[in-house]
């Protein structure tokens, strides 16, 4: 892998100061003894299938080539009773950070039972309130839900190991082993194999598509990102990295003509007529002509700086001033300064106050922050109440322990670029021109844009014969798309024709 060292986090625990800060190292094992796997059955009652399903929650060990425990691995799975398992498909889930529990999918869209949001999106009233999840991919696959060392209940053998696990393919070798084992543990060798990822778990998934296929001989029917990241480099607009401005200004536009901040709003009678209309500008005259830096001609400046004006809604003084070149984190305060308001990061259409309105960023993401809560509360009550597990170590839902993380991906070398894994996918897709890739992203995501996952997908150096592969859809809300009720039915319909269509 060419990965690339990147210097901040962007996935789902992009505000970490909510998780614990006690550093690893300087605390005794939290490692308890791996209790019996605790195993619960419950109907399934869904629009698609009726029945039953077993849950399975509990620990898998990871042991070194002596046997010696290395770190145990809490997971939760989801099988349908009384199913074909040579052609029931199986799904591993996870999520990203790196930091991040599995609870985000588990509890967001995937797993039987969801946490009852507003049917916009918005932060549901605490502690938050478990509903029958009518949305399952139960419904089409059996589900895994993985959370990675130092997450979840997840526990290295001793805090001094957990450097062993907390970097790209130190993270990859471990999920790639922990699969290989609960397919071997579960006799599932024959049934046909997904990942599903978010954000960093996008990352994720990209790498494990080909350590899985070389390293264990695992061949994926289908990848399933959500809110996906390939290249870094796409995500880190700054001083020597022009291009990303450009991959994000289709975002900046939808957030402002969500919140009525356009210039000329009636132009645009939908969201999607914008799209259309800022990508073309974006990468015939917004790109190169950022491109040219300080040769870029005055009018063509003037030109391009009141494009970029009527696209954000941001003032041509604040333009200029930032150069044509505006960071995400700066637009998100600019944006609503006048009602001392700050949009959110994961979720452009959500708003919050700003609590120091003087600041060049926002002090926390008011689409993240109140959500917190409710996934915490909901996955300890989950675990024990209804799955019957109990284990009286933290649940890490955003954990602060994965770090500091490996960004280099244990090659060694000087690398002084972003982190980069569309060459695993496009490697991994050459090897196996049967798998199948499903790009899901929000129109309002400002962590991981949109725009930003088409540039890696036309650029990752696909065969012809394998582009077809690909499809990316897409949804009126943001990061954690399923949070609003319509993208949470349609992102459903959409994975359960991507499965069936991977699996013909």
């Amino acid at each position: 892998m060419r990965a690339k060292i990147f210097a901040s986090v962007i996935c789902i625990v992009a505000t970490c100061a909510l998780a614990q800060t006690t550093s690893p190292a300087t605390q005794k094992s939290e490692l308890t003894p791996a209790e019996k796997l605790a195993v619960t059955t419950h109907p399934l009652d869904a629009a698609s299938i009726k029945g039953e399903y077993t849950a399975t929650a509990g620990y898998i060990a990871l042991k070194d080539d002596q046997q010696k425990l290395r770190a145990n691995i809490f997971h939760v799975a989801y099988t349908l009773k009384n199913a074909n398992a040579a052609k029931r498909p199986v799904t591993f889930v996870f999520n990203g950070g790196p930091g991040a529990a599995s609870v985000w999918l588990h509890l967001g869209t995937a797993g039987p039972q969801r946490i009852d949001f507003p049917a916009d999106g918005s932060a549901p009233k605490l502690p938050g309130r478990l509903v029958k999840n009518e949305f399952t991919w139960l419904t089409h696959t059996d589900l895994v839900f993985i959370d990675p060392v130092n997450t979840g209940y997840s526990r290295p053998a001793t805090p001094e190991q957990g450097k062993e696990f907390h970097g790209v393919q130190e993270d990859i070798q471990a999920v790639g082993e922990f699969i290989r084992l609960w397919l071997v543990k579960n006799e599932r060798w024959q049934s046909p194999k997904f990942l599903a990822g978010e954000s960093y778990g996008t990352t994720r998934a990209a790498g494990l598509s080909e350590h899985l296929a070389d390293r264990h001989g695992i061949a994926l029917n289908g990848i399933v990102l959500i809110s996906t990241v390939l290249n870094f480099g796409t995500l880190t607009p700054k001083e020597g990295n022009d291009v990303p401005f450009a991959l994000y200004l289709p975002t900046y536009a939808a957030v402002a003509w969500q919140h009525k901040k356009l210039p000329d709003q009636k132009k645009y009678a939908t969201l999607d007529d914008l799209k259309k209309d800022v990508e073309k500008f974006a990468l015939d005259e917004y790109a190169p002509a950022l491109l040219k830096g300080d040769k870029l001609d005055e009018a063509t400046r003037a030109r391009i700086a009141e494009r970029l004006v009527a696209y954000t809604g941001l003032s041509r003084e604040f333009i200029e001033l930032s150069n044509l070149r505006v960071p995400p984190a700066r637009f998100m305060k600019q944006l609503m300064a006048a009602d001392r308001k700050v949009v959110g990061r994961f979720d452009g259409r959500i708003m919050g106050p700003a609590l120091d309105p003087a600041n060049d960023s926002a002090e926390f993401d008011p689409s993240l922050t109140p959500f917190y809560g409710a996934y915490t509360s909901t996955i300890n009550s989950y675990i024990r109440e209804t799955l019957k597990y109990e284990n009286d170590l933290n649940y890490e839902v955003l954990s602060n322990r994965v770090h500091p993380w490996n960004f280099q991906g244990g090659g060694g070398g000087g690398w002084s670029g972003f982190l980069y894994v569309a060459d695993d996918l496009r490697n991994a897709m050459h090897k196996n021109n049967q798998l199948k890739v499903l790009v899901c992203s929000g129109s309002f995501d400002l962590a991981t844009p949109y725009f930003a996952a088409e540039h890696t997908l036309r650029t990752m150096g696909l065969d012809k014969s394998v582009r077809g592969n690909v499809s990316h859809v897409y949804y009126p809300a943001g990061h954690m798309m399923y949070h609003e009720r319509s993208s949470l039915e349609k992102l459903h319909q959409d994975i359960t024709t991507f499965i069936e269509n991977a699996t013909k």
